[in-house]
């Protein structure tokens, strides 16, 4: 009967220490993935901001600009691409809407941004494009990996349509969850206008034509929380000039737009609150069940080995009985 039982539980001693590894390294890259008709919208403020008239193409102080960035999966793109790509696909059509304190548009920027499931690596494919431009992205771009390393990685910027390093500067406590920060730094560089104006009448090809261009350096900050690779906040100190040409009294440069960009409380507390929920659910997949089923593994091994030991202990001898006494 021991030696039965010590068996039954060597079967699942073998059955919980296999599945911890097939948990980790299988099961996980499978179910960890970001559902391909997401949506999500985000508000971000500058308070208070320099903006550019365009009536007197000068600069002035306004008490805020609003950025609201929505983003929604493209289910039926990501089907199509999936059955050439082999693997899982996302396809997000992103928006950044920037509105001046009366609420009136001050650009528009559409992305179409095509993304593995699970890694977030760029998948490249048609129709990858920001703001109407074919691009070729490298690196990650809204949301780092699963299982977030301490380490630079290749962010994606959309104005430049280039790719550089964003770098670890620490773990950090915000809101009660251990964070990884990270900042990158954009030189000035010459980027294209918006495709969509807010004067009307005005395009990027006629201000082109007048010889004035349009310049942007940035300082973006995120802090990600590192199992699920969600930022749960996210700043940046943007600048934007508009430099030389006809358009521009004397030729000179005009602050387009320049703000210290944060994103508004209210919608990091419901993301911290989202990232708090969906954390658990990656820690049961990376780290409670595998070690869990692997400590149980061990337990009943060595429970069986006890058994089996206890089976094979040689039976004690038994005591002769004490002859019977003749009656006299």
């Amino acid at each position: 009967m021991r030696r039965t039982a010590s068996l039954v539980l060597l079967a699942f001693a073998v059955f919980f220490t296999a599945l911890s590894p097939l948990l980790r390294w299988y099961v996980f890259p499978r179910l960890a993935k970001i559902p391909p008709g997401q949506y999500q919208d985000m508000v971000l403020e500058a308070r208070p901001a320099t903006l550019i008239d365009y009536g007197t193409m000068k600069a002035r102080t306004v008490p805020k600009v609003t950025i609201v960035q929505t983003l929604k999966g493209d289910v039926a793109a990501s089907d199509r691409i999936e059955r050439t790509a082999g693997r899982d696909v996302v396809v997000w059509d992103t928006l950044s809407y920037v509105a001046g304190p009366d609420g009136k548009m001050v650009s528009e920027v559409p992305e179409r941004y095509i993304f593995d499931a699970h890694s977030q690596e760029p998948v490249h494919a048609t129709g990858e494009t920001v703001d109407g431009d074919p691009v070729h992205r490298t690196g990650i771009e809204y949301k780092w990996p699963f299982l977030t390393e301490k380490r630079d990685y290749t962010y994606f910027d959309a104005q430049t349509r280039t790719s550089a390093p964003i770098h670890y500067k620490g773990t950090r406590a915000f809101r009660g969850l251990e964070v990884y920060y990270f900042e990158q730094t954009i030189p000035w560089t010459k980027v294209p206008l918006p495709k969509k104006m807010p004067v009307k009448g005005i395009t990027p090809a006629a201000v082109e034509k007048m010889g004035t261009t349009r310049w942007y350096t940035t300082k973006r900050m995120f802090w990600i929380e590192p199992v699920t690779g969600a930022p749960v906040n996210g700043e940046e100190i943007h600048r934007e000039e508009l430099r030389g040409g006809d358009l521009l009294p004397g030729g000179g440069k005009v602050t387009a737009f320049a703000g210290h960009v944060r994103m508004r409380a209210d919608y990091v507390d419901a993301t911290v609150a989202l990232v708090t929920s969906q954390r658990t659910l990656v820690l049961l997949l990376t780290s409670y069940l595998p070690w869990g089923f692997l400590t149980l593994g061990a337990a009943l091994l060595a429970l069986s080995l006890h058994l089996e030991a206890r089976s094979r202990r040689p039976a004690a001898p038994k005591a002769d009985p004490e002859p019977a006494l003749s009656p006299a």
